[in-house]
């Protein structure tokens, strides 16, 4: 069993700041495409779909769709995603009743 006497103390590597500057949002890189995404998800139709351009898309497919699929599920919002070889489709998904 180890005794405190056989700690060595080591100094510490990282600054320490204030719990209170910690920033709590995060702002990541694909904050710009996803809140644009979700603001003409908010005025779709049901029944209707957006068809963006992948070559629209600041990343890959796969990477918006993440992103998208994490900020939905944050807003409560259920959403369904299709694509083909040049379009990613978002549609809002019906509430189940």
């Amino acid at each position: 069993m180890a005794t405190n006497s056989d700690t060595k103390f080591s100094p510490s590597r990282f600054q320490s700041i204030s719990q209170l500057n910690v920033p709590k949002g995060r702002d990541g890189k694909h904050k710009q495409i996803v809140t644009q995404l979700l603001s003409d998800i908010d005025q779709l139709q049901m029944g209707s779909a957006l068809k963006v351009p992948l070559s629209a898309l600041p990343d890959t497919k796969e990477n918006i769709r993440s992103a998208l699929n994490r900020a939905t599920r944050q807003k409560g919002l259920e959403v369904a995603t299709s694509s083909d070889d040049d379009h990613l489709y978002i549609w809002k998904v019906e509430p189940e009743s």
